[in-house]
């Protein structure tokens, strides 16, 4: 399909993946109509400030000038989902009852929360952190509760507990896992933030489960927690969040016989199994540089890097290069940037220093670099990020010694 032959489509999911997809193939010359189906009722908006900065300033923060989408033509269905694809017909079904046809379709339709199924989670008081509504109510929460659980030791349950220290509130964080951060971080990382965390009076309870919530008239009173000698115990507050990762939204794919395994199943060019639909983002099962196999990978630099791609794939033009996944979090007086993806064995040379607040974990394996760890170190990121890209192999010997400079790792 060439782009003389695209006069139409249709993108569901105004996140950052749909919403990156739209202003780039506008951008990039494409001239036909171009629909965008968001199921929630705002703009689109940036995610990441939700979890890290929910307690302070605007939590509104668009991607884009209210005016940017009439200006570009491009129409904008807010407050609409899509509910039904007909392969077939190459249409879509919304909510309101309308049924579009595309020449393309691309899905965007991100990442849910995942539910914790125990007893009291809908009392008043217990909720998750995803959209911006959710993050408007936890805000009301917060800042009225005298004491805040979160329920998972991720990215975002260590951003909302920093968040919820900084106002001065008690924060308890209850990972299941023998470690925060078990499935994304180092252990070394995961070392330094419970610490970091620990001395600014986070209470962090590691191998211990959440059996359920406890209340009064409706209201969250404490979460019950069995920890790793199998003793039950009561942690009392008035406000818990939920934040032990996400599933992907692929109900939509799966309903029209995608592939799907862990997300909708693509290539390295946003294609799925059918050559008019297209998926990127958080929803997606994918190639993913430095991986075997494919993964599903949620980070706003990689729905950026698959709207290219799909852009690409749209207008017939070359294939864009996969870039090495990255990604941040703050938290604290902490800013973190990661880079590369952890499997398998690795060993670890830090550099800086912990204890002063900066730092950088570089791990590699058979001399070569396969992630980076850093915090308030910009420019060892950096770094890391050029080695990862070129795949040159690396000394570990000269990378433990502080008197070598990390640019002299990288060949001209």
């Amino acid at each position: 399909m060439t782009d003389h032959a695209v006069s139409r489509v249709v993108v569901v999911g105004a996140g950052h993946a749909g919403d990156t997809f739209a202003a780039l193939l506008r951008q990039a010359g494409f001239v036909g109509e171009l629909i965008v189906f968001g199921d929630e009722p705002e703009p689109p908006y940036h995610r990441p400030p939700l979890s890290k900065e929910f307690l302070d300033g605007p939590l509104e923060k668009w991607l884009r000038e209210p005016t940017f989408y009439a200006e570009q033509g491009v129409t904008l269905r807010l407050g609409e989902a899509v509910v039904e694809i007909d392969r077939a017909a190459a249409t879509v079904t919304s909510s309101a009852g309308l049924v579009w046809s595309y020449d393309y379709l691309v899905l965007a339709t991100g990442a849910a929360s995942r539910a914790l199924l125990v007893s009291g989670a809908d009392l008043d008081g217990v909720g998750m952190l995803r959209s911006l509504a959710d993050a408007r109510a936890l805000r009301r929460r917060v800042l009225g509760a005298c004491s805040v659980a979160v329920v998972g030791g991720g990215y975002i349950g260590l951003e909302v507990a920093a968040g919820v220290r900084a106002k001065g509130r008690p924060a308890a964080v209850v990972e299941r896992e023998e470690r925060l951060l078990a499935r994304v971080a180092s252990p070394e990382l995961s070392r330094i933030l419970a610490r970091h965390h620990a001395e600014r009076g986070t209470a962090v309870l590691t191998d211990s489960v959440v059996r359920g919530f406890e209340g009064e008239a409706g209201r969250l009173r404490a979460v019950v927690v069995t920890g790793p000698g199998g003793e039950e115990r009561r942690a009392w507050c008035d406000a818990a969040v939920v934040g032990i990762g996400a599933v992907p939204r692929d109900e939509l794919a799966r309903a029209a016989g995608l592939s799907c395994n862990n997300g909708i199943v693509v290539d390295e060019l946003a294609r799925t199994d059918d050559v008019r639909i297209l998926a990127i983002g958080d929803v997606t099962s994918r190639p993913v540089r430095g991986v075997a196999g494919r993964m599903r990978l949620e980070s706003i630099p990689g729905a950026v890097e698959q709207a290219r791609q799909a852009v690409a794939t749209v207008l017939g033009r070359p294939a864009v290069g996969r870039e090495v996944p990255w990604f941040w979090s703050d938290q604290f007086d902490l800013k973190l940037n990661i880079t590369g993806v952890l499997r398998g064995q690795f060993e670890t040379v830090l550099r800086g220093d912990p204890g002063a607040g900066r730092f950088s974990l570089f791990h590699h394996h058979d001399a070569r670099l396969v992630a980076v760890e850093t915090a308030n170190a910009p420019a060892d990121f950096m770094v890391g990020r050029r080695l990862l890209a070129s795949g040159q192999p690396v000394d570990p010997v000269r990378l433990a010694d502080p008197r070598v400079g990390l640019r002299d790792l990288v060949t001209a």
